[in-house]
């Protein structure tokens, strides 16, 4: 495939709660941000920095439903 490509598949309600939350863990989450600023310093466009973040961010509340936690901040290691 050539060209852009758009993100369609999965649970239609739950990608847009997904993306604003994810935007607002790039300003406010060390982890997601850390994610986040090292994909754009390596050249990937926003979007797909975005979405990149997005995906860890789906893997982390994930666990947490999982393994039944309460979210645990954790210190970004440089």
């Amino acid at each position: 495939m050539r060209g852009r490509r758009t993100l369609w598949g999965g649970r239609a309600h739950v990608r847009p709660v997904l993306y604003m939350s994810t935007r607002g863990a790039t300003r406010d989450n060390p982890q997601i941000k850390a994610l986040y600023e090292r994909l754009l310093a390596a050249g990937k466009v926003k979007k797909v920095a975005l979405t990149a973040c997005m995906h860890k961010l789906l893997t982390i509340l994930n666990a947490m439903l999982q393994h039944r936690t309460p979210w645990q901040p954790q210190e970004v290691q440089s």
